[in-house]
């Protein structure tokens, strides 16, 4: 079994997915990973949509491909690499950004995550977001590839509307899920030091080396 921080180092978004079917057993383990996350009280408002079915991808898609268009293909030609990567790996993760735009509805399976909760608030998402990150672990953990995508959240009441949610249900992300076509391999990332405080905000924390 793959150690848990060579998991947590190396568990890229995986952008490009082979339509190969997934099998059930395996989205199953998935679930079961988020459902062992936290939650606010332990309430388990969370709701695990599983789509398959095409014609569902595909009518969300036409707003997951309006969103890139207006947003977020805009975004990626105006800005600087961020912090841990080339222009030319930027360059890369851009060109699998817009593989998976186009290719989206191919995914053989859709994981969407969503709360059972009329008036969400800013802390909703702690209620939610742990049971995403467990399961993008227990993809790479099976060998499988995943990524977290809220992009159709652009135009949220369209696509809650193409994925058929009932009132009163709200969806946080979707995990698009499948055989991946490339490797998985260390995520690009900046210095630690650059993004930690020790007790005073600006007051970077020497942080120890890893030993």
């Amino acid at each position: 079994m793959t150690e848990l921080f060579e998991i947590l180092h190396s568990t890229r978004a995986m952008r490009r997915l082979r339509p190969n079917p997934v099998p059930d057993a395996l989205i199953a383990k998935i679930l079961r990973a988020g459902a062992s996350a936290a939650n606010g009280g332990n309430i388990q408002r969370w709701r695990f949509l599983v789509v398959k079915d095409l014609e569902i991808k595909k009518a969300v898609q036409v707003w997951y491909k309006r969103a890139y268009d207006e947003v977020i293909a805009p975004r990626y030609s105006s800005i600087a690499p961020p912090p841990g990567t080339t222009a030319e790996r930027y360059a890369r993760q851009h060109a699998a950004v817009e593989y998976l735009t186009d290719h989206f509805h191919e995914a053989p399976v859709w994981i969407v995550a969503c709360l059972a909760e009329e008036k969400p608030t800013r802390w909703s998402g702690a209620s939610i977001y742990p049971a995403v990150q467990n399961m993008l672990l227990a993809a790479r953990e099976l060998g499988l590839g995943a990524t977290l995508t809220t992009r159709h959240l652009l135009y949220e009441k369209e696509a809650e509307a193409a994925l058929g949610l009932p009132p009163g249900v709200h969806s946080y992300a979707i995990l698009p899920i499948g055989y991946p076509m490339g490797r998985f391999g260390p995520v690009g990332r900046g210095p630690l030091r650059d993004i930690t405080f020790l007790d005073r905000w600006g007051e970077n924390w020497d942080i120890p080396e890893e030993g």
